[in-house]
């Protein structure tokens, strides 16, 4: 660290040079100010040694102690009134570098002291006087440092809200994206994930029935419509994020509880034993997100019970109840064993987090016949 980071920390040179200016202006007022009727004649050299040591202390005390050179200022002063001149530039360091109160009040009677100088008993006059040169020589100056000190520190409390609340608005915004992304991801699991499931299966069942050439072709069909269901499914989840060109995302509706009897019909196309009971075609309508948040409920759960639980009946059951919607999807025991790498966990997660963001109850368990259990209790 050099000597000028040292005496001057934070300083810029052009801060530096005005430190200097300031501190001569303050070692040559000499004769500035004068506010005693008859000084008492001071030798030259007396008012040029305190000259030079006020100026000094200017220079190097007058940012970080600013009370140390106004008290040499307002102590010369009181003794040779003649030096007094630096007493304002004191008192405005003072106002400007300090923000305690004690140490301003103390500032302030000690330059008040100097300048009135009482003890010479003047006339009522040089009272009136040495009340004005305290009001003008000593208060002023420190009010405005005061001032600008406040000033400064306003402007440093707005700049810093201003970053934080800018700041803030950039976190909400990663959350925000966070969030879209996190839906985007789960939309496309549950429906892509439940359409190349419904591939794999109906793949196996054509290597099965390879015999049956009329069953190939008619599995082979349903592989193709899955497939295309799938990319168009793909396509609807992400095209939000195409913003600003013309093949948008396609408008298309986004499916329910009236979607339910489809599903089921291609669960069981894809070779599975699913059964689907309700909701009953009086019921009272739900919300639509309520309606799209059980479609895929049941989608997930028939999905994971094709790949976990393969060749075992499927019981579907969705009850309108006073101010709730219960799904309830339960398997049997798997006929035959899962295949490898035949799940992540994340449906059920995803499931979860949709469910809570309905205020509603999900619960998933193993039941002791071997099958699996999913129950979601969505307010409706």
């Amino acid at each position: 660290m050099g000597l000028r980071a040292r005496l001057w920390p934070g300083l810029s040179t052009r801060s530096v040079w005005f430190e200097v200016l300031i501190a001569v202006l303050g070692g040559l007022s000499v004769r500035a100010v004068e506010w005693t009727p008859g000084p008492a004649p001071v030798p030259v050299s007396v008012t040029t040694t305190a000259s030079i040591g006020v100026g000094l202390l200017l220079l190097f005390l007058r940012r970080r102690a600013p009370l140390v050179p106004f008290l040499a200022a307002a102590a010369v002063g009181a003794v040779a009134p003649a030096v007094g001149g630096a007493i304002p530039l004191g008192a405005y360091a003072v106002g400007r570098y300090t923000d305690r109160w004690p140490v301003r009040a103390v500032a302030g009677v000690a330059g008040s002291v100097a300048v009135s100088q009482f003890w010479t008993e003047p006339s009522l006059g040089e009272v009136v006087g040495g009340l004005a040169g305290v009001a003008f020589v000593v208060l002023l100056p420190g009010a405005i440092g005061a001032w600008v000190r406040a000033r400064a520190d306003l402007m440093t409390a707005l700049t810093e809200r201003a970053e934080r609340a800018e700041a803030e608005r950039e976190l909400l915004a990663r959350e925000a994206i966070a969030a879209e992304r996190a839906r985007i991801a789960r939309e496309m699991h549950d429906a892509v994930g439940h359409r190349v499931s419904l591939m794999v299966l109906q793949a196996g069942a054509i290597e099965m029935a390879a015999a049956d050439r009329e069953r190939v072709e008619q599995l082979a069909c349903h592989v193709q419509r899955a497939g295309r269901q799938a990319l168009d499914e793909l396509r609807q989840a992400v095209g939000v994020l195409r913003a600003g060109e013309d093949d948008g995302a396609p408008l298309t509706p986004q499916p329910g509880l009236d979607d339910l009897e489809r599903l089921v019909k291609e669960c069981r196309a894809a070779g599975m034993s699913v059964e689907l009971t309700g909701p009953p075609a009086d019921a009272a309508p739900v919300e639509p997100a309520v309606s799209r948040a059980a479609y895929r409920i049941v989608q997930e759960a028939l999905t994971n019970a094709g790949k976990h639980a393969p060749g075992a009946p499927v019981h579907v059951d969705v009850a309108r109840e006073p101010g709730q919607l219960v799904v309830r999807v339960v398997n049997g025991t798997p006929a035959e064993s899962a295949g490898p790498g035949s799940g992540g966990g994340f449906g059920l997660v995803g499931l979860s987090e949709r469910v809570r963001t309905l205020d509603g109850r999900l619960r998933t368990e193993p039941r002791l016949d071997g099958g699996f259990l999913v129950e979601a209790v969505l307010p409706a």
